[in-house]
């Protein structure tokens, strides 16, 4: 039995979320049994929710468990030495029948300072959206404390906020700090710092299942908030074959790949592990000369960084999120 290390896939963790839908199910394929699937984790570090190998020799074998045993060959050295056993992001899918909470996520330092945890900077990548569908991310123009809490009291914060109209293929970047919401009828992929810290700012006066009002973090958001106006949306232009950057920032870069008979990558070069989150179509995965993995469309693979090189073909044609931290 060969013990090199191989294109991993894990089982996804399904959370069901009141807001949650069905096009988790009838879109990506995940086998939920609830009537609200909100969330799928494709690749998880986050304690209490580690993902699980689900293909391979290591089939079985939690995330942290490999970066334990194999260290850099997983994560890549550099990326080894930063984070030790954590890894540093998490992958979902997520499907909202209903707009989400106005939220925001604090930074690295304010995150540290209060919860001893990472921020979250984070991105979207837009996989279906009905008619009408919008999200909400920064500021229309320059705000403040003062003005920001007056909206709130008064219950006029939307108006102070950017919401845009989304179709599939749209693309956010949201750094720590910016005010963002998830509107009804949007299916995504989300790539973010591994932390789970979330300042929920107004949540259209919602009651949960037993009757109560969600609650807020006011006040932790107050200082969290980045009031500058600012533009999220992402600009780009799909190129056959070619890797087009979405996003890079210190936490991670994001390309999307418009694969058309095939695409080389030497994953070693990178010094990080990459991911591979397939948006659109069907691939498969060439390593080690004469092996294969596939790759259908809401399915994820992370590839160690000790692998070397890879090709990705796809005869109908494929859409893939690439994801690595840069050296």
């Amino acid at each position: 039995m060969s013990t090199q290390l191989y294109p991993l896939k894990f089982t996804p963790i399904l959370k069901d979320k009141i807001w949650g839908g069905k096009k988790l199910k009838s879109v990506l394929s995940k086998n939920g049994k609830g009537e609200s699937l909100g969330e799928s984790w494709e690749l998880s570090g986050v304690e209490g929710d580690v993902s699980v190998v689900s293909n391979g020799f290591l089939k079985g074998n939690s995330l942290d468990e490999l970066i334990e045993i194999y260290m850099g060959d997983v994560v890549g050295d550099e990326v080894y030495n930063k984070f030790g056993t954590e890894f540093p992001l998490l992958f979902k899918f997520i499907d909202a029948t209903q707009d989400l909470s106005i939220q925001v996520h604090p930074n690295d330092e304010l995150s540290a300072e209060r919860h001893n945890a990472y921020g979250k900077t984070e991105m979207w990548y837009v996989l279906d959206a009905d008619a009408e569908s919008q999200l909400i991310s920064g500021f229309n123009n320059e705000s403040n404390k003062e003005e920001y809490l007056e909206a709130l009291k008064s219950g006029q914060l939307l108006s102070l906020l950017k919401s845009h109209s989304v179709n599939s293929g749209d693309v956010f970047f949201i750094p720590a700090g910016n005010i963002h919401a998830i509107g009804a009828g949007v299916l995504l992929a989300e790539i973010q710092q591994t932390s789970d810290v979330t300042y929920r700012i107004y949540d259209y006066d919602r009651k949960d299942s037993e009757g109560n009002l969600r609650e807020l973090h006011t006040d932790l958001a107050l200082e969290a908030n980045d009031y500058k106006s600012s533009n999220d949306k992402v600009a780009y232009e799909l190129k056959v074959n070619e890797a087009v950057n979405l996003a890079e920032c210190p936490y991670f870069i994001t390309n999307i790949i418009d694969v058309k008979d095939s695409y080389e990558r030497d994953v070693y070069l990178l010094n990080s592990f990459a991911v591979y989150m397939c948006v659109d179509g069907e691939a498969t995965i060439m390593y080690d000369e004469d092996k294969t993995e596939t790759l259908v469309k809401g399915e994820t693979v992370l590839i160690p960084a000790s692998l070397g090189d890879i090709s990705i073909h796809s005869k109908e044609g494929s859409k893939l999120l690439e994801v690595y931290i840069k050296k």
